[in-house]
């Protein structure tokens, strides 16, 4: 190469300078490229890698259940362990990010806040998974227990047990699920240890306070495992007559037969009385009343009643009968007696039995029916000393009270006073003392 050629090379001026500038840019400028695509890609590959890795175990999971469902038609566990598989993608998603969000290096400056979050949903949704697999456990066993067992009483008992036992272990998780959340807060784990330092003298205020509300609470496991009440039995509760609807651990719902709901809480049904139609059997025996006149046939009457029973579908056919009660100065009772198979049998019995045989009384025998008597009292036969076939001075009384004859004299003044009221009583028209 010449020397001039090296001397102008070697030789400092702006056209030196700018080649070296340029060859400077051009070798920085790859590692920062590279650098900017690793910050895009990171996060990118952590965050979709685990939104997709839990899409493919859920898939995978969801179809193993879908087998195993079709495979085994006899047991309901399989078929409600995949209506838990929004809370197991959502755990599976929120363990994945929270291990790997350390590598994806997104928002370094909230990555305290961002972890914090993760954890709580961690927990949350973990939550949410353990109750919903429980309630499949639960409930696949009352479905097991139903089938093999006939006795309705005993499948509503074991149906209340079941509910509330589901309740108290929704309640247990709920609070761990509540305590290991506030724990993950460096302010709660001081205040938890200054309260478990004082948790006999906030367990004591804790019992006053909410004493009503722990009352409710042992009321609804004594109603639970003291088989008092059970879902579905027919109660009568402050003169109101319904089904038990739900039993809560504070409080009971009853449907009465108008649709209404009456909430009560869980305390009243141990310590007042009410009525339990559904304890033991839940046969019933009904009654139904009627007022009739005295002249009301009632063989006849016992035998329609005999007819309407077996017509009636809602009748059990184990007994009937028809007495007479009472008795009124104008009508007596007659008591009809049925029996049907629950409370809801016997209503209909009563009721089709009251219409039927009244409208059977009205067309076929209208006397029997009770009437306001408006003819002429019969009068007692004559007493002696006020009245005589033959009184005084010639004049005759007949049979009716009148005076016969013409009277030439005065009469003897008690027959005439009782003659002159029977008079009266005869006649409508006839006042006090005309006669």
């Amino acid at each position: 190469m010449p020397a001039g050629t090296d001397n102008g090379a070697d030789a400092p001026g702006p056209g030196r300078t700018h080649v070296r500038a340029e060859v400077t840019c051009s070798c920085t400028r790859e590692p920062v490229r590279f650098e900017c695509m690793e910050n895009v890609l990171r996060p990118l590959v952590v965050v979709g890698g685990s939104v997709l890795l839990t899409l493919v175990i859920g898939w995978a999971t969801d179809r193993l259940l879908r087998t195993a469902d079709e495979r085994e038609r006899e047991t309901p566990l399989w078929g409600l362990l995949r209506r838990s598989r929004i809370p197991y993608q959502l755990v599976l998603c929120m363990a994945l990010l929270r291990g790997s969000y350390d590598q994806a290096d997104l928002l370094p400056a909230h990555e305290v806040a961002i972890g914090r979050i993760l954890t709580l949903v961690l927990i949350g949704s973990t939550a949410w998974l353990v109750i919903r697999i429980a309630a499949a456990i639960v409930e696949t066993s009352y479905s097991r227990y139903a089938r093999a067992h006939r006795d309705p009483a005993r499948v509503r008992r074991v149906r209340t047990q079941v509910t509330l036992i589901m309740r108290v272990v929704s309640a247990i998780v709920g609070v761990v699920a509540a305590a290991a959340m506030l724990l993950t807060f460096p302010a709660m784990r001081a205040a938890g240890a200054s309260l478990l330092a004082s948790a006999g003298i906030l367990g004591i205020v804790a019992g006053v306070a909410a004493q009503s509300t722990l009352s409710n609470m042992f009321a609804g496991l004594q109603i639970a495992f003291g088989d008092m009440v059970r879902i579905g039995d027919t109660v009568v509760v402050e003169g109101e007559w319904g089904t038990v609807e739900e039993i809560t651990l504070t409080f009971l719902t009853v449907r009465t037969w108008d649709e209404r709901r009456i909430t009560m809480p869980v305390s009243y049904f141990t310590s007042k009385p009410f009525e339990n139609w559904s304890r033991g059997t839940p046969q019933m025996t009904g009654i139904v009343y009627f007022h009739v006149d005295h002249s009301a046939p009632v063989e006849a009457m016992r035998e329609k009643l005999r007819d309407i029973l077996r017509e009636c579908p809602a009748w059990d056919g184990r007994a009937y009968g028809l007495q007479v009660t009472d008795t009124t100065p104008n009508t007596m009772q007659v008591r009809a007696l049925m029996t049907a198979k629950d409370a809801d049998d016997i209503w209909t019995v009563r009721v089709e039995v009251r219409e039927r045989l009244i409208r059977w009384l009205a067309d076929e025998h209208p006397y029997a029916l009770p009437r306001v008597n408006t003819a002429d009292a019969v009068l007692p036969p004559a007493r002696s000393g006020d009245l005589s076939d033959v009184l005084t001075d010639g004049v005759t009384v007949g049979a009716d009270g009148r005076a016969n004859g013409r009277s030439t004299g005065r009469w003897n003044g008690a027959a005439a006073r009782s003659a002159s009221r029977d008079g009266a009583y005869e006649s409508p028209h006839a006042g006090p003392g005309r006669g």
